[in-house]
C-alpha cells in the first residue's frame, strides 16, 4: 500500500523536491494534503497533478482564487492556519512533511503532533523556537520525528542501532558559506547578490542568507540538541567546504561514524519519506577516484558572530532561542530589502537578545508572545542600522 503523505510548504524548495521524489517513486506514495502560503497558482497545479483530498492556502486573500483554479476537481480548499489541526486529524495521513520556512512552521508542527501523525521535519525553527514543548509533546503522543535537514538526517542515520549512553559528541559539518575566507573589512561590503551565491546548496533566499552568516548552522545546533537530547557541550561545528560528509557522531570508545553523499537535499527527503526502510534514489553517486581532498577547520565565531550567539542562546535556554530566531528573521528581511548592511544582521540579533523579556519555562502562548515582542523590538533596532 502507498504511504499517505501531507506536504506543508509544497511550493518551496524542499516541498518541490519532495514532490519530485513522489514522481520518481510511482505507487509508493499518495499525496493526501498540500499547503502553501501565497503561491496559489503553483499550489493549484500541484493539486491537479497529485490529486490530494484537500489543499490549504495560508494567505486567506487567495482562497477564492484557489477555488476558481480547482473548480470541478472535488479537491477541498481551505485557507489560514485554523483548519490545519482538524485536517491533519481527519485525513488518512501516515506522515507529514513540514517544509515551511521560518517561524510560520512552528504551529503546523504542533498541530501535526497533536494529531498523532509522524513528522518529517524540515522546519528547524520548530525546534529552535520551542524544542522543549515539541519534543515533550511528541513523546506524549508517541510521534516519531524524522529530521530532513541534511546534517540532522546524517546524525539520525549514524545513530541507528546505537545506544544513547554510548554517544560522546555530535559534529555538525558546515560548508562555511560564500564568505568563509573573507576578512571583516570585506564582509562590510557584501552585496545581496554575493550573499545569495552559495557555493554548494541551492536553497531559498532566507536560508541562503542564514548560511552566509552561519546562523543556519547555529539554528541547526539548537535543533540537534532537541532532536537527539544532547547537552550543549556535546555539540560541535566543523567547517567542511566540500560538503561530502554531512555530519558525524563520536562514541565513548573513540569511534566516529559519518554519513557521506554528494550534496543533494533529495537524499534526506527520500530517507525521511521511506523511513524506517529505504527507497532507491536518483542522486549521483560519490566517485572516490575523482573526489577532491576533504578538508576541515574550526568556524571563526568572532567573525561570524551569529554562530556564537546561537550557542549562547542554547546555553541560556528558556525563550532565548525563540528571540534569536525572530530577531534573525527580521534582520535577514531587512538585509534583503536593502535597509541594512550584511554586518548589521548579528548586531540586531545580539541587541534583541538583550532587550526582549526572558522567560525561563515558556508554554505555547509564551513562545507566541515572545516571537511577537522580539519582532517588534528587532524592527526598532533595524532603524538604528538603516543605510
Amino acid at each position: 500500500m502507498p504511504k499517505n503523505i501531507a506536504i506543508l510548504g509544497s511550493t518551496g524548495s524542499v516541498g518541490l523536491q519532495a514532490l519530485e521524489v513522489v514522481r520518481e517513486n510511482p505507487g509508493n506514495y499518495r499525496v493526501t494534503l498540500l499547503s502553501a502560503f501565497s503561491s496559489y497558482g503553483q499550489l493549484a497545479k500541484q493539486a491537479l497533478e497529485f490529486r490530494p483530498e484537500a489543499v490549504v492556502i495560508g494567505d486567506k486573500g487567495h482562497h477564492d482564487d484557489l477555488v476558481k483554479w480547482l473548480s470541478g476537481s472535488n479537491i477541498r480548499v481551505y485557507s489560514g492556519i485554523e483548519p490545519m489541526g482538524g485536517l491533519l486529524g481527519e485525513l488518512n495521513i501516515d506522515l507529514v512533511l513540514n517544509a515551511i520556512v521560518g517561524y510560520a512552521g512552528f504551529e503546523p508542527t504542533i498541530c501535526t503532533i497533536r494529531a498523532g501523525k509522524d513528522l518529517a521535519l524540515a522546519n528547524k525553527e520548530s525546534l529552535v523556537v520551542g524544542g522543549q514543548l515539541v519534543t515533550s509533546l511528541a513523546k506524549e503522543k508517541n510521534v516519531t520525528i524524522i529530521p530532513v535537514d541534511s546534517e540532522h538526517s546524517a546524525i539520525f542515520q549514524c545513530l541507528q542501532g546505537e545506544e544513547k549512553k554510548d554517544l560522546e559528541r555530535v559534529l555538525l559539518t558546515a560548508s562555511g558559506g560564500p564568505f568563509s575566507g573573507h576578512s571583516k573589512e570585506e564582509l562590510e561590503k557584501v552585496t545581496i547578490k554575493e550573499a545569495l551565491n552559495h557555493p554548494t546548496w541551492n536553497m531559498g533566499d532566507k536560508i541562503t542568507i542564514d548560511s552566509a552568516t552561519l546562523m543556519n548552522k547555529g539554528l541547526e545546533v539548537i535543533e540537534a540538541k532537541w532532536l537527539f537530547d544532547l547537552e550543549p557541550g556535546q555539540l560541535e561545528v566543523v567547517v567542511h567546504p566540500q560538503s561530502i560528509i554531512h555530519s558525524m557522531v563520536e562514541f565513548i570508545d573513540g569511534s566516529i561514524i559519518a554519513q557521506l553523499s554528494n550534496p543533494d537535499m533529495k537524499l534526506p527527503i527520500i530517507y525521511a519519506l521511506a523511513y524506517p526502510g529505504r527507497k532507491r534514489g536518483t542522486i549521483p553517486r560519490v566517485d572516490f577516484s575523482t573526489l577532491p581532498p576533504l578538508t576541515f577547520h574550526k568556524p571563526d565565531m568572532e567573525k561570524f558572530r551569529n554562530l556564537a550567539l546561537a550557542f549562547e542562546a542554547l546555553v541560556k535556554g528558556g525563550n532565548a532561542p525563540c528571540i534569536l530566531n525572530a530577531a534573525n528573521e527580521i534582520a535577514v528581511k531587512a538585509f534583503l530589502s536593502k535597509r541594512i548592511g550584511f554586518p548589521a544582521i548579528p548586531e540586531i540579533v545580539e541587541q534583541s537578545l538583550l532587550k526582549v523579556s526572558y522567560i525561563v519555562d515558556p508554554d505555547f502562548e509564551g513562545y507566541v508572545n515572545t516571537d511577537t515582542e522580539a519582532r517588534m523590538i528587532a524592527e526598532e533596532i533595524v532603524k538604528d542600522w538603516e543605510i
